[in-house]
């Protein structure tokens, strides 16, 4: 009997993941759009998708369009993620559903991200009341807003610095400095918020983590596009994957 009801669980546990997955889905989908919680849409024809079409995944029964391979593969990955947590689950002093919820904001920045390289300044805004909730459950609340201060102070810092030499890389090659940037502002709020959650001096530790682990990829990234000739100078190196990986290796694992 207790290994029927542990299937049970697993599958209740796997079946909520997939709500998480079409929670992902539907924020990437609506609000680098329309900045505000509207209904999903087909992107060909703007038909809008009734609930159960969206959570089945379902192609456009107006025009025929498919929907994005994105959606079937976060669909999968939050339901393999969410039960992974269940299962093996996060360090005592962090709950499950607070790892569930930091799973989800995580998976909502990740996936905009990664579509349209950009960090919504609605998502920074939930992710700091979310932030300030862990982070002053986790370590107080002096611990949290120093850490929300100096995650957000330090990316700062290295943002302007950043601005900076890319405007002295571009005289120096003699060419007018456009619109590129070497760190992208939603990266600063990011880490305001990841600030927040991990508090202070683990914020340090993680930025550290993140801005080795970018710079490692990163350098071989451009040593690929070097050897295929494909490298274009001024290119950005988006922060945000790496930023998430640190958090949640803090988070989940130490």
């Amino acid at each position: 009997m207790s290994d029927l009801f542990f299937v049970i669980e697993a599958i209740a546990v796997l079946l909520l993941g997939y709500g998480f997955g079409a929670v992902v889905n539907y924020l990437a989908d609506v609000l680098p759009r329309t900045r505000r919680l509207s209904p999903a849409r087909c992107h060909h024809c703007q038909r809008p998708y009734s609930w159960k079409e969206y959570l089945l995944l379902h192609h456009c029964t107006y025009c025929g369009t498919r929907r994005a391979r994105r959606a079937l593969v976060v669909q999968i990955v939050f339901s393999l993620l969410t039960l992974a947590l269940w299962l093996w689950p996060p360090p005592d002093r962090l709950p499950l559903v607070m790892a569930w919820g930091v799973l989800l904001y995580f998976g909502v920045v990740f996936v905009i991200d990664w579509e349209y390289r950009v960090v919504l300044y609605q998502i920074s805004a939930v992710g700091a009341v979310l932030g300030a909730g862990i982070g002053i459950w986790l370590n107080g609340w002096q611990s949290a807003l120093l850490g929300g201060g100096l995650g957000f102070g330090i990316m700062l810092v290295l943002y302007y610095l950043g601005e900076v030499f890319m405007r002295w890389t571009a005289r120096r090659r003699g060419l007018e400095a456009g619109d590129e940037v070497a760190l992208g502002f939603g990266d600063v709020t990011l880490s305001g918020v990841l600030g927040l959650m991990l508090g202070w001096p683990r914020i340090g530790i993680g930025l550290l983590f993140a801005i080795l682990l970018g710079g490692m990829v990163g350098g071989l990234y451009l040593l690929w596009l070097v050897l295929r000739r494909r490298y274009q100078p001024f290119a950005a190196l988006p922060y945000t994957p790496y930023l998430l990986v640190a958090a949640a290796v803090l988070l989940y694992l130490a």
